[in-house]
């Protein structure tokens, strides 16, 4: 009986720290992306608020950028942004609490790429994150 009852703990825990981490399935005009590199978290000083991905599919590379669930439950005004560094390629601004933005697809697969999303949630005020580099 207390095996159940820690692996039913075990369970809630997992499912817990999950809950608002993205589970993106394809970027806007490519149905199959897959995703390249690790993902970075965008941390406003008080933990992850949103999580930073980059992707590959249809020739071109993706960023992605989703805003967790307890972040964007607070209510609070927030827009993020993503985009392909070097150069701010592909660059997407969201709308008004929009959680989840993908970039424009960009001709970048022949070079060294990473994904860069942006939380502004005062114009005073931008917390950014960008995976690692992928070649």
């Amino acid at each position: 009986m207390r095996f159940v009852s820690v692996a039913a703990v075990a369970a809630f825990a997992l499912a817990a720290l999950s809950s608002g981490v993205a589970h993106a399935e394809s970027a806007p005009g490519c149905a199959r992306v897959t995703q390249i590199g690790r993902t970075a978290y965008i941390d406003e000083g008080g933990g992850p608020v949103a999580s930073v991905k980059q992707f590959k599919g249809c020739g071109k590379n993706w960023a992605y950028v989703y805003v967790w669930d307890w972040y964007h439950n607070k209510g609070d005004r927030y827009y993020v942004t993503a985009a392909i560094l070097p150069g701010s390629r592909g660059h997407v601004k969201g709308a008004d609490r929009e959680r989840e933005v993908w970039s424009h697809g960009t001709d970048t697969l022949s070079i060294c790429t990473q994904a860069q999303g942006h939380l502004v949630d005062n114009p005073e005020f931008a917390f950014f994150a960008t995976t690692d580099k992928r070649c």
